[in-house]
C-alpha cells in the first residue's frame, strides 16, 4: 500500500468518526491546544512588540530573545516540564507558547518600525497622544506584517501542538503516536493528513482575516 492508500483506508472507516478517539473530537482538542497557546504568545508578544516598536527602543534584547526562543527544541522543553510539572496541559503549553512568542513579538516591532515616520510626526504636530499615534496611525498600517507574524506563530503551533500525544493528551498527535506504537500505518498517515491539512485551513483564515481588516490601500503597498 501507498501513502494514499493508507489515507484512503484510514478516512474511510466510519470507526473513525465516532468516539472518544474520533476525528471530530481529536480534531477539536488538536484545535483548542493551538489556539490556547496563540493566545497567550499575542497576549505577551503584541502588547511588548508594539510598544518596543513604537518607542524604538529594546531591538536588539528582542532579537536575542528570539534567537533563545527558536533555539530552543520544543520537545526537549516538553520533556523537562513534564518531569517538573506532572501530567497536565501547563507542560504543554509552556514549550508551544515559547514556540510562538517569537514570531509574534519580532514581527509586530519590525511591522511598527517600518511605518514611515511622516505620519507619525504629523500625527504627533497635530497635537494626538502616544496611544493615539500607535492605535491610530501606525498599528494600521503595520498590520499585513503583525498578522503575517501571528500566521507564521498559527501555523508552528498546528504543526507542533501533536507533541501533546506524548504526555498522555489528546489531539491529532495520538493518531501518529498510537500509529507508530501499533504498527498501524492508516493511523500515522491519516493524522498526518489532518495536520496537514488544518495548517492550510490556518492559511486561509488568516488570508480571509487579512482582506476583511487590511484597508485596500495599505494591502496594495505591500
Amino acid at each position: 500500500m501507498n501513502v494514499l492508500d493508507f489515507a484512503r483506508a484510514f478516512f474511510s472507516d466510519s470507526a473513525q468518526w465516532h468516539g472518544y478517539d474520533g476525528i471530530p473530537t481529536r480534531f477539536a482538542e488538536h484545535v483548542g491546544f493551538s489556539v490556547e497557546a496563540l493566545l497567550i504568545a499575542a497576549v505577551i508578544g503584541l502588547p511588548v512588540g508594539l510598544l518596543t516598536g513604537h518607542y524604538g527602543r529594546g531591538g536588539n534584547t528582542l532579537a536575542l530573545i528570539a534567537t533563545a526562543g527558536r533555539a530552543l527544541p520544543t520537545f526537549g522543553l516538553l520533556v523537562l516540564t513534564f518531569i517538573w510539572l506532572g501530567f497536565g496541559l501547563v507542560p504543554v503549553m509552556i514549550p508551544l507558547v515559547v514556540l510562538a512568542v517569537p514570531p509574534i513579538l519580532v514581527t509586530t516591532y519590525e511591522a511598527v518600525r517600518s511605518v514611515e515616520p511622516s505620519p507619525v510626526d504629523a500625527a504627533r504636530g497635530m497635537g494626538m497622544s502616544e496611544a493615539r499615534v500607535l492605535f491610530q496611525v501606525e498599528v494600521p498600517v503595520a498590520l499585513p506584517l503583525i498578522l503575517s507574524g501571528l500566521r507564521t506563530a498559527a501555523i508552528q503551533l498546528v504543526s507542533t501542538a501533536t507533541i501533546a500525544a506524548y504526555v498522555g493528551l489528546g489531539g491529532l498527535g495520538r493518531y501518529i503516536m498510537d500509529g507508530l506504537y501499533q504498527k498501524n500505518y492508516e493511523k500515522v498517515v491519516g493524522g498526518a493528513t489532518l495536520v496537514a491539512g488544518l495548517a492550510l485551513v490556518t492559511l486561509v483564515l488568516f488570508w480571509a482575516v487579512s482582506r476583511i481588516t487590511v484597508s485596500p490601500g495599505v494591502r496594495r503597498s505591500h
